[in-house]
């Protein structure tokens, strides 16, 4: 069995809403985010990724470890798990889709069948917690 994959992801709820992205050639959406590159902390590349899929600055200060969720992963192989470790944080900049990202979107829970096995688990969670409607 392939080892796990690893990503982090931002979670921003605004209004009960959470920052979700489509990739380019993508019909599922995501929460922002993604790998970790060799040697990088959760902090280093939750910032790289960030600005990368979504052209703003987070603000270090106010990076907040949320939890960690797994799941099968999306469009890959049965049995290939991938371990999302998820934070809060504020930015600086106006949101705008950059690199692979096609689309920004505000979903609720209504909107949980549009994303990924592992992003259904956030939502249930944040759902269960009373911050994502």
């Amino acid at each position: 069995m392939p080892p796990p994959i690893d990503k982090i992801a931002l979670i921003y709820i605004k209004e009960g809403k959470i920052l979700s992205t489509r990739s380019k050639d993508k019909s599922k959406y995501y929460i922002p985010g993604g790998k970790r590159e060799p040697g990088e902390t959760d902090q280093e590349a939750l910032v790289r990724e960030i600005k990368e899929e979504l052209s703003v600055d987070c603000i270090p200060e106010s990076i907040t470890y949320i939890g960690q969720f797994s799941a099968q992963a999306d469009s890959h192989p049965e049995g290939q798990l991938v371990i999302m470790t998820c934070y809060q944080a504020d930015f600086t900049g106006n949101l705008s889709p950059d690199h692979e990202i096609a689309e920004i979107v505000w979903l609720g829970f209504d909107d949980i069948e549009k994303v990924s096995p592992v992003d259904k688990l956030i939502f249930q969670a944040l759902k269960q917690a009373g911050k994502l409607r």
